[in-house]
């Protein structure tokens, strides 16, 4: 079984900075892309930001410049670094990835999800 653990959700003033850890476990052979989403009360899941397994990044328009992806390969675990927060960030962040396991099946797992608010 392959699981993502999500972490460094929390509340946030506006302007104020977080970082959002996700780490897959279990039966893995290697991991492809990984990214984040996030879902806001009322809206759909929307694409944050994707890496590449070799560190190519792409963001979402609403976040270029202020947030920031990275991985390490060596721990399983992609980051998401969040700077410059805004109350429109306010939403559940999920981190997703392409898991390859022991067998040759590729298949894309979502972590739980961690709560982000930015209000004063």
């Amino acid at each position: 079984q392959v699981q993502l653990v999500e972490s460094g959700g929390g509340l946030v003033q506006p302007g104020g900075s977080l970082r959002l850890s996700c780490a897959a476990s279990g039966s893995i052979f290697s991991i492809g892309a990984m990214g984040w989403y996030r879902q806001a009360p009322g809206k759909q899941r929307e694409l944050v930001a994707t890496i590449s397994r070799g560190g190519s990044t792409n963001y979402a328009d609403s976040v270029k410049g202020r947030f920031t992806i990275s991985r390490d390969n060596a721990k399983n675990t992609v980051y998401l670094q969040m700077n410059s927060l805004k109350p429109e960030d306010t939403a559940v962040y999920y981190c997703n990835a392409a898991i390859w396991d022991y067998e040759g099946h590729s298949r894309n797992y979502w972590g739980q999800g961690t709560q982000v608010t930015v209000s004063s």
